[in-house]
């Protein structure tokens, strides 16, 4: 692996004032000597995109010749390389848009443009959507066909892959599953033992839950002394992975971002403790206090989740418990029965597991001394999502991208230009614990933040705007002094 240890602590920014079109908007005058179409008009994703590269300081010497190739010294020639996109969804819902609910396609080509500078041997474009996620439609709300379009224009293979081994026809909670949509041999089974971040939970594991899932399969992989993972082949055998989350807001870990997007290299809900059964006055982390009505809530789940496929059980319960969900929200009673609140204690120590693995994990199912692979993690918030992500996230118009080697120094930055204290987000605080696998080996007051010729310290970032947070979380997460917003930053810039 490429010696890079003074780029851990930096996270890279690029702001395009120009933004406010979305997506849609060009760069009419892009000059970029080192691509194959050197001039002219070019999407505003590849001109942030280089544009944050090269305020990233990556092969400065070279910037603005034919051999400017930013991503070299991170992506040997022939290696293999993964790039991980948020494709969670196949449509919004709520007052969501496809620009807020997944990684923008614009944005996975302007990255496949550099990636393909440094000749690498494979390039596999994946991700693990929600079960019920039709991939078909995903692909066509999406324009997924442009990656494959892009790799045969210039002559780079991309192979799109869906990581799924389970998925649910339909999306509904009485829907029909299908197993085995992918070969077990495309997975590796990692058990992290004593090594997980869910360790401190043993004695309450029993209350692991999924939303929609059956609670039995969720304990046979996550007990006392077990907690395993199911992760994508592709992703352990790739020499580099470049991580391309969407940054939103989310209901049970506050923030979606470079450390919450590698749920998706696990190939099986059943393998994902989102939250413990009950409330936090019973033991649990599901929702506040101890309501009755919620406790029989979710005691109808575990009997709808346990039925099996194509049951009447299974069917009636479901629709009883949605039209009782869709009541309480009506009598404006808090409808949380999936741990979507600043009390969630369980979603982010799955994540931080995700995370060592992705860092740390072996082709064989161990966890090495050292990291394992080379990990660039480039967000997307040209257009961003905030109040109740991932997938009724309201479209926020925040025009940035950030790039950094270290998830979690990228989402302590993202937290502070959302308007967010990451001091008050569990899975950004975490992850600086100072472990023996550590995920960062610095501390939060060491990042650095390089936006053109600016180099300021991470905790300096001001707000580009302050984002509503999910509902469950207000009041809990938000940063105590309200710094200026993104113009007076921009300005300093």
């Amino acid at each position: 692996m490429p010696d890079y240890h003074d780029l851990q602590s930096v996270v890279a920014l690029s702001y395009g004032d120009g933004t406010r079109r979305g997506y849609g908007a060009f760069d009419l005058n892009l000059i970029a000597l080192e691509l194959p179409d050197r001039r002219g008009r070019a999407s505003i994703a590849l001109s942030m995109v280089r544009d944050l590269l090269g305020n990233w300081g990556l092969d400065r010497p070279n910037f603005g010749t034919e051999r400017w190739n930013p991503l070299g010294a991170l992506i040997p020639e022939r290696s293999k390389v993964v790039i991980k996109p948020n494709w969670v969804y196949h449509a919004p819902k709520g007052p969501g848009s496809m620009d807020s609910l997944v990684t923008h396609t614009s944005v996975i080509q302007a990255v496949l443009e550099y990636v393909a500078l440094t000749r690498p041997s494979t390039i596999t474009v994946g991700d693990a959507p929600l079960q019920g996620c039709d991939f078909g439609k995903l692909a066509g709300a999406a324009g997924l066909d442009a990656i494959s379009l892009w790799g045969r224009e210039r002559g780079v293979p991309v192979d799109i892959v869906d990581f799924r081994r389970t998925v649910s026809p339909g999306g509904r909670l009485a829907g029909r599953r299908r197993e085995d949509a992918r070969p077990l041999d495309r997975f590796v089974p990692f058990d992290l033992g004593d090594e997980s971040s869910l360790k401190p939970l043993d004695r309450d594991a029993a209350k692991f839950r999924v939303t929609a899932y059956d609670p039995d399969l969720l304990n046979a992989t996550h007990n006392p002394g077990h907690h395993k993972y199911l992760i994508a082949r592709e992703v352990l055998e790739a020499d580099v992975v470049v991580n391309l989350p969407k940054l939103k807001c989310h209901m049970k870990a506050c923030l979606t971002g470079a450390l919450k997007n590698l749920v998706g290299i696990n190939g099986h809900k059943e393998y994902l403790p989102h939250h413990r059964k009950g409330g936090s006055g019973a033991g649990g982390d599901c929702y506040p206090g101890v309501p009755l009505w919620k406790e029989w809530m979710e005691g109808a789940l575990d009997t709808v989740n346990r039925a099996g496929e194509g049951r009447l059980l299974r069917s009636g319960l479901g629709r009883l418990l949605a039209a009782c969900r869709k009541f309480a929200a009506l009598a404006g009673a808090d409808d949380n029965l999936e741990g979507a609140w600043y009390g969630n204690d369980t979603v982010w120590r799955t994540c931080l597991d995700l995370n060592r693995i992705l860092n740390y994990g072996s082709v064989d199912g161990r966890l090495m001394p050292i990291p394992q692979r080379t990990i660039i993690n480039i967000t997307d918030a040209i257009i961003a999502g905030e109040g109740d992500g991932p997938l009724r996230a309201s479209p926020v118009h925040a025009g940035f991208l950030t790039g950094a080697l270290n998830a979690a120094a990228a989402d302590y930055v993202h937290a502070r230009l959302m308007g967010l204290d990451p001091e008050r987000i569990p899975i950004v605080r975490e992850a600086f614990e100072k472990r023996s696998r550590p995920l960062a080996d610095f501390g939060p007051d060491e990042i650095r933040l390089r936006a053109e010729a600016s180099d300021l310290r991470g905790s300096d970032a001001m707000p580009v705007r302050f984002f509503v947070p999910p509902r469950g979380w207000r009041g809990h997460c938000e940063l105590r002094s309200q710094d200026a917003p993104v113009e007076a930053y921009v300005a300093s810039v």
